[in-house]
C-alpha cells in the first residue's frame, strides 16, 4: 500500500459566504455548513465558532476531535463504513487541510467528555490547543436515548469534518508525506537483518458509550485484528464520544497516530514494521483472555520480535496491557508498553490497577489526576458549567470568576496513550 498525505498548512480559519482555501486561510460558509448537519432530523440546531491559538478561549464538553481531509486519488473518501460507503483504505493521495481540526461540543452525552484551552496553563496539557478549531456545537432535538444522541454527536462531527475537507481539493499541498509499505514477505526480502515489530493498539470497547469503531464496526464485537498501518492513517478507525478524556484516542488521533508514524520513521533503518494489531478492551473475565490470546497468537503468527502496545483509558484495562504483556515475554517477545497513571493527587497511590512481573520496558504518559488551575477566560464556546459533571471535575471547581480547578482526566489528549502529546512523569 501506498499512501501520499498531501499537507495544505492552514494559518487562519474565517466564517464567510464560501468554503475555500486561500494562501492559508480556510474559508467555511457557516449557513450551508449548518444546513448540512441539519438534513439529520436528530438535529434541532447547530452552532459554529472558531478557536485559534493564544486567544483565551475555553471550549467544553469536547466530544470529538478531526482533522478534516478530502481523497483526492484512490478509494474510500471520508469515513468508510460510517459516513460513506464501503470502501477499501490505504492507498491513494489525501490532501490534508494540517493544523485545522473539527472539534464537536454540546449537550454532555456520558460524563467522559473534556476541556480544552487555546491560551495558558490549559495550553500547555492539550495538543489540540494548538490547532485552528472550527468548533461544531450539536444541539440535538429533546428525548434522544444516550446510545442515539451520542451516534448523533460523532455522525455530525464526521460529516462537518468531510464538508470542510473538501474545500481542499484542488489546492496544491505545501508538503507531501508518502507511507508506503509492501507484504510482509516483500519487507522481510528487502530488511532480512533487521528485527520485526508489531504494533498492538488497544481500543475502548466496553459498551456505555465506551467504544471505538473499525470501519464502522462497533470495536466490541471485533477479535483483535491485523490492519496496514496506512489503513488508520486514512481513516479506519474513529472515536466513539465518551472515553476519558485525558487519554481518549480522538479520531484527529487515529489520523495521525504518533505511535504508528514513529514505527514507519525506522522502518527499514532500525526494524521492520509489520503493522497494527487493533485489540477490543473488554469488560468480561472471558472477553479478557480470549482477546489476549488472540492478540498473542497474531503477534507470534507475524514473527515478531518486539512488540508495542499502547493502551487506551486505565483501570481494568490495564489488565488487558499487562496480560498481554505477559504472554509475549513469555514467548520471547520483547515488549514495550505505553500507558498513564492513575496515581492521586500526590502522585503516590499504586499507578495501574494491576502488575506483571514481566512489564520491565514501561513508558508512562503523565499521571491523570494531577491537579491544574486554569484561569478564566475571555470567551467560553459550549458551557463551563459541564465540568461539574465530567470525569476529572467536580461540584464546585468552578469558581465565580470562571476559573477551574480540575484533574488533567477532564483535559482532551492531555495524557495521550500513544505519545500525541508532551506528557510524562519523572521518577525521584
Amino acid at each position: 500500500m501506498k499512501l501520499e498525505l498531501r499537507r495544505i498548512h492552514i494559518k487562519d480559519i474565517q466564517l464567510g459566504n464560501e468554503t475555500t482555501v486561500k494562501n492559508g486561510v480556510l474559508t467555511v460558509n457557516k449557513e450551508e455548513l449548518i444546513s448540512k448537519l441539519k438534513e439529520d432530523e436528530r438535529i434541532k440546531d447547530v452552532k459554529l465558532d472558531v478557536a485559534r491559538p493564544g486567544e483565551k478561549v475555553r471550549i467544553i464538553p469536547v466530544k470529538d476531535v478531526i482533522e478534516p481531509r478530502v481523497k483526492i486519488e484512490g478509494e474510500g473518501n471520508g469515513f468508510p463504513g460510517v459516513s460513506t460507503k464501503m470502501a477499501q483504505l490505504g492507498d491513494g493521495k489525501v490532501n490534508v487541510l494540517y493544523g485545522a481540526a473539527i472539534v464537536t461540543v454540546g449537550d454532555i452525552v456520558g460524563f467522559q467528555e473534556g476541556v480544552v484551552d487555546m491560551w495558558g496553563e490549559g495550553a500547555k496539557w492539550t495538543p489540540f490547543s494548538q490547532t485552528f478549531n472550527l468548533v461544531v456545537d450539536i444541539i440535538p432535538v429533546e428525548g434522544l436515548a444516550p446510545h442515539v444522541h451520542e451516534t448523533t454527536v460523532r455522525l455530525a462531527g464526521l460529516k462537518a469534518a468531510e464538508f470542510v475537507g473538501e474545500a481542499g481539493r484542488s489546492v496544491e499541498p505545501d508538503e507531501v508525506l508518502v507511507y508506503e509499505m509492501g507484504s510482509h514477505a516483500e519487507e522481510s526480502k528487502k530488511y532480512p537483518d533487521l528485527p520485526k515489530v508489531a504494533y498492538v493498539e488497544m481500543l475502548i470497547s466496553q459498551g456505555l458509550l465506551h467504544d471505538g469503531y473499525i470501519y464502522g464496526v462497533n470495536s466490541q464485537l471485533i477479535l483483535p485484528t491485523l490492519l496496514h498501518p496506512n489503513e488508520e492513517l486514512d481513516g479506519a478507525v474513529i472515536s466513539g464520544n465518551c472515553v476519558a478524556a485525558c487519554d481518549k484516542i480522538t479520531t484527529y488521533q487515529h489520523q495521525n497516530n504518533s505511535a504508528i508514524l514513529d514505527l514507519y520513521a525506522e522502518h527499514g533503518k532500525t526494524i521492520n514494521f509489520l503493522g497494527v494489531i487493533l485489540t477490543p478492551e473488554l469488560t468480561t473475565l472471558e472477553g479478557k483472555f480470549r482477546t489476549c490470546d488472540y492478540t498473542a497468537k497474531l503477534c507470534k503468527s507475524l514473527g515478531a520480535d518486539g512488540v508495542i502496545i499502547s493502551e487506551e483509558g486505565y483501570g481494568n484495562p490495564d489488565s488487558d496491557l499487562l496480560m498481554i504483556c505477559k504472554r509475549l515475554e513469555d514467548s520471547g517477545i520483547k515488549t514495550v508498553l505505553i500507558t498513564d497513571e492513575c496515581s492521586g493527587w500526590d502522585g503516590m497511590s499504586q499507578p495501574l490497577a494491576d502488575t506483571a512481573k514481566e512489564a520491565i520496558a514501561v513508558v508512562s504518559t503523565g499521571n491523570v489526576s494531577h491537579v491544574v488551575t486554569l484561569p478564566p477566560a475571555d470567551r467560553v464556546i459550549g458551557n463551563d458549567k459541564a465540568i461539574a459533571t465530567l470525569a476529572g471535575g467536580w461540584e464546585g471547581c468552578l469558581e465565580e470568576d470562571g476559573s477551574l480547578k480540575c484533574e488533567l482526566n477532564a483535559v482532551i489528549g492531555a495524557t495521550s496513550e500513544i505519545g500525541y502529546h508532551n506528557c510524562t512523569v519523572k521518577l525521584y
